[in-house]
């Protein structure tokens, strides 16, 4: 069984790169901090992720945690410069790797392994970093056709260090994951706030928690995510060329009236919602929703948890909604099917205001 005692050199202290390394620390693994910007090393540090990288360290394995236009040559670095096995954590998987074959020969290449932790946040940098980012995320592990089995091990070994779950892909096969689950859903959230940009402010004043939630994504790096599109565009513009012959069906559709053929598209984003996976990574299950006004103070959310658990009904999910007009949020507190009423009735009994 291959074991990662360490040390760990991460090449760039990010939000991933320094999450990585406080997730090692956690696991009691030494850290090494390496970043073109001694800042973040700095921060990095302070933070307890580890210490700056020495001349005479000797790391057992590289994370690459640098942006994608950078992924390749950072890797071929690593491979070349130590005798570590090299993984990165790139949302891109198929061009550093093309990259990286072509500058290194057959007995560095044995020795990376690429991969990519399915977690992040829309803010960036160490500050934003933290040991339990990737608790029960998928973790993809790529790897290629020449990539080591001890090599192999060792990433997964990491992904299992961080609290991850490991998900084993070829590159080919990430990229086109990826395309699919987040960068076609990213780039369709941009269209969509990109339609509230100059919208007349009696029409964004009606804006509720449904435009939130399909454009969150939107208000992430655009530097950063023009790297990522560019570096899978063959896998994103398949999906995009799919996503437009159903917009041209929903727009023929709703011109001529055909209300069947409208629903037909409205039924097949119903069956895509529950094809995701649910909680633990099973089956969605069916749920019912309990609002409940919640003042905007400190401690009151608090207060409606800890009531909620004497009702001895699980919370599944949980949604906050700030509408522009109220100055109270509005909490959806889901719940298994048929539990509903057992919490609102509990709630109320002690003081909430609650709307089914």
């Amino acid at each position: 069984m291959t074991t990662l005692r360490g040390p760990v050199l991460i090449v760039g202290t990010g939000l991933l790169g320094t999450s990585i390394a406080l997730a090692c620390r956690r696991a009691g693994i030494d850290a090494l901090l390496s970043d073109l910007a001694p800042e973040h090393v700095r921060t990095a540090s302070g933070l307890g992720a580890g210490r700056p990288v020495a001349p005479d360290d000797s790391p057992q394995l590289v994370v690459v945690a640098v942006p994608p236009d950078h992924l390749g040559a950072s890797v071929t670095r690593a491979l070349l410069e130590t005798d570590a096995v090299v993984t990165d954590v790139g949302s891109v998987k198929t061009r550093p790797l093309g990259e990286v074959a072509a500058a290194v020969g057959a007995e560095q290449l044995v020795r990376y392994v690429g991969s990519h932790p399915m977690a992040g946040s829309e803010r960036s940098g160490p500050l934003a970093a933290s040991a339990a980012l990737f608790d029960g995320r998928p973790w993809a592990v790529t790897a290629h056709a020449t990539s080591g089995v001890e090599a192999t091990a060792l990433v997964e070994a990491l992904a299992a260090v961080c609290g991850a779950a490991v998900v084993r892909l070829t590159p080919e096969e990430h990229d086109q994951a990826v395309a699919r689950t987040s960068h076609l859903p990213h780039l369709l959230s941009v269209l969509m706030a990109g339609q509230l940009a100059e919208a007349p402010g009696a029409h964004l004043a009606l804006s509720g928690q449904g435009v939130r939630d399909v454009t969150r994504v939107a208000g992430s790096d655009p530097v950063l995510w023009q790297q990522i599109v560019e570096a899978n565009a063959d896998a994103v513009l398949a999906q995009l060329g799919q996503v437009r012959v159903r917009l041209d069906d929903l727009m023929a559709a709703i011109g001529a009236g055909r209300r069947g053929d409208l629903g037909a598209l409205l039924d097949r984003g119903v069956a895509g919602t529950l094809a995701i996976p649910g909680k633990h990574g099973g089956p969605v299950r069916a749920t019912a929703s309990v609002f409940v006004s919640v003042p905007d103070h400190p401690g009151e959310l608090a207060r409606l948890f800890a009531d909620a658990g004497a009702s001895k009904v699980n919370i599944e999910d949980v949604h906050i909604d700030h509408d522009p007009a109220r100055d109270t949020g509005l909490v959806e507190l889901l719940v298994a099917e048929g539990s509903a009423e057992q919490l609102a009735t509990s709630l109320e009994s002690r003081g909430w205001v609650t709307h089914r």
